[in-house]
């Protein structure tokens, strides 16, 4: 596995530079362009997701994380449009392209795309148990208070019943971030087993962070947190969602970031060498008695 992991660091690398590109674009661009751009990213991080669990992980563990978020994704989605359940009623436009039950087929790529990498900031930071499967949760469900009300500003679904909503975001119904946290506590419960090893390669990990091959999962999260954020506070005037988004994301985002910085500092030997000092005087061997007078 050892050499599949070093080829995943190349290739997640290059898909996460690709992806930071693409959604640098979504501010630059709008109308049909800008939903092509969307289904693009999305794509990118679903590939991103899928390539590195397979290669760090092996077949087996790609394909629960398929069955697990892709499919659990396809089927929540299906049954929330078709009864409301459990988000609350909505419907998707025609911007994202093919559907499947009424829900793109572009969608359950998203689940999978956010999904690994908040478990495996949950496996950094946690021990097994169901801490780690809430706290996996949350920062998946936390990612929604940005994407929802950016995704029905630009008309690619829309709510039939908003209310209640949460203060200065008032498309998208209070309901919809709940059933995200409860779905996305059962997606996260039957993710761990089948992810196995997840929490493994620990003395890649500690040899630092440009030899951890989870490091690009740890990158894509946060920049996700601080992408998301900029773009709703600055380029997409969405400040009340920047704030939401904000809030929620950093339980996790905080300390997978301070957890990374520490890191840092243990694996770098310039910091953990000594500055500069006076010249060592002489030892007590080295001195040299004072000549007695003749």
């Amino acid at each position: 596995m050892t050499g599949a992991v070093r080829r995943s660091g190349g290739l997640s690398w290059l898909l996460l530079g690709v992806l930071v590109l693409a959604q640098i674009g979504y501010p630059l661009t709008g109308g049909t362009d800008r939903a092509r751009l969307t289904v693009a990213t999305v794509c990118l991080g679903f590939l991103l997701s899928v390539s590195h669990a397979l290669l760090t992980r092996g077949s087996r563990v790609a394909a629960g994380l398929l069955l697990v978020t892709t499919g659990g994704g396809l089927a929540v989605e299906a049954l929330g449009v078709a009864t409301g359940v459990p988000f609350g009623g909505y419907a998707y436009s025609g911007e994202l392209g093919p559907k499947l039950l009424g829900v793109p087929l572009v969608i359950p790529l998203a689940w999978t795309w956010m999904a690994w990498p908040a478990w495996l900031a949950a496996v950094r930071l946690t021990r097994p148990g169901p801490g780690r499967v809430v706290l996996a949760a949350v920062g998946l469900a936390g990612w929604d208070l940005f994407l929802d009300p950016q995704m029905v500003a630009e008309g690619y679904w829309s709510w039939r019943d908003p209310d209640p909503a949460l203060p200065g975001v008032p498309d998208v119904p209070v309901s919809n971030y709940l059933g995200w946290l409860v779905f996305a506590v059962l997606l996260m419960a039957l993710l761990g087993p089948v992810a196995g090893r997840a929490s493994g390669l620990a003395a890649d990990r500690e040899a630092g962070l440009r030899t951890d091959p989870d490091a690009p999962m740890y990158l894509l999260y946060l920049w996700t947190y601080a992408g998301s954020l900029l773009a709703h506070a600055v380029f997409l005037g969405l400040p009340a969602s920047a704030g939401w988004g904000g809030l929620a994301m950093l339980v996790v985002a905080g300390p997978l970031a301070v957890s990374l910085v520490r890191q840092r500092r243990r694996s770098d030997p310039d910091a953990a060498a000594p500055g500069p000092g006076p010249a060592p005087g002489p030892g007590p061997a080295e001195h040299t008695p004072p000549t007695a007078p003749a």
